[in-house]
């Protein structure tokens, strides 16, 4: 169990960055300051989930504290960016993808007691 969620977790930490980083692609860099936003926090997402990715995916030497630091970090900047991509149309399927991760999240470290 520990390992499958581990992977659904990484897998949703991808799309997640996926999702982000091509919708903060997509928002006008001299538009207002709530598309600025929107362009940060997507790229701040797609990198937190892009770092949690690597340490779910790669051999590592952090003990279960660090991951569950990390696995915390992704989750609560996923939903702060599903928040913001939520006063956007057409970022439905970015935020959706940012609750699937910070879901993942919750759902691994539950696994780390």
């Amino acid at each position: 169990r520990f390992l499958e969620d581990r992977f659904a977790c990484a897998q949703a930490c991808t799309e997640c960055a996926r999702a982000s980083a091509l919708r903060a692609s997509l928002v006008d860099p001299d538009g207002t300051e709530e598309q600025e936003l929107l362009r940060r926090k997507g790229i701040m997402c797609a990198e937190v989930c892009d770092a949690t990715c690597r340490v779910l995916s790669e051999e590592n030497h952090l003990d279960e504290a660090g991951i569950r630091v990390q696995l915390e970090w992704c989750r609560s900047v996923c939903l702060e960016c599903a928040q913001v991509m939520d006063r956007h149309a057409g970022a439905e399927a970015a935020a959706k993808a940012c609750r699937e991760c910070a879901q993942a999240c919750t759902d691994f470290m539950a696994t780390l007691v």
